[in-house]
């Protein structure tokens, strides 16, 4: 057990290289799969880089690896092509709820950003370290919402609700915020949870 742990970052580096290597196939617009992959591709650079001098628990790297499978996945498909209609149909929703689910599970980050902060001891209030993390979150979420509007705008203001992919939603920016919002509360509350956990373990 104690070597499936010490080896978990490695597996799901593992998966992801296969993820990658399936979403290269024949994509639906290979334009669109350099555009987003590459942002994946970053993220999991720095975290190899970073990984000898801080490696984060692998609660962590499991929440930061679901944001890059969804994103993995969607560089393949695109957002309106992804096959999503066992998740829409499950719930009733009308409209494809990838991008909201995308949107949910981004703000996991949360979770190694305050797990960082917590055991290098930068931030040693933990009502400051979450309302602060929680605050950033919601305002960086306001703000790609707006840097997303003005580049459909200026950029490509003939099919602007293709690149915002708001599928005739007036509400959509508002509703993505909520989901963000949510999710970086979930990150927040399941950090909680494990420190109390550890917390009991230690004690015992």
């Amino acid at each position: 057990m104690k070597k499936f742990s010490e080896y978990f970052p490695y597996l799901l580096l593992l998966i992801y290289f296969v993820l990658l290597i399936w979403s290269w196939i024949n994509p639906v617009d290979r334009w669109v799969w350099y555009a987003e992959e590459w942002t994946v591709f970053v993220v999991v650079l720095i975290l190899i880089l970073t990984f000898r001098k801080f490696r984060f628990s692998n609660l962590a790297y499991f929440m930061m690896f679901l944001w890059i499978v969804i994103h993995t996945i969607w560089g393949h498909y695109t957002f309106e092509n992804v096959p999503f209609d066992w998740f829409n149909n499950l719930f009733g929703f009308e409209r494809n709820m990838y991008d909201r689910v995308g949107h949910f599970i981004i703000w996991f980050y949360a979770f190694p950003i305050i797990e960082l902060l917590d055991r290098k001891k930068m931030v040693n209030n933990r009502v400051i370290l979450y309302l602060f993390w929680f605050l950033f979150m919601v305002s960086l979420a306001g703000l790609y919402e707006i840097f997303e509007w003005w580049y459909a705008v200026y950029f490509d203001p003939a099919t602007g609700d293709a690149v915002l992919w708001s599928q005739g939603d007036i509400w959509d920016a508002q509703k993505d915020m909520l989901m963000d919002t949510c999710g970086a509360i979930f990150a927040i509350i399941v950090y909680w949870l494990s420190q109390k956990v550890i917390s009991l373990k230690s004690k015992k």
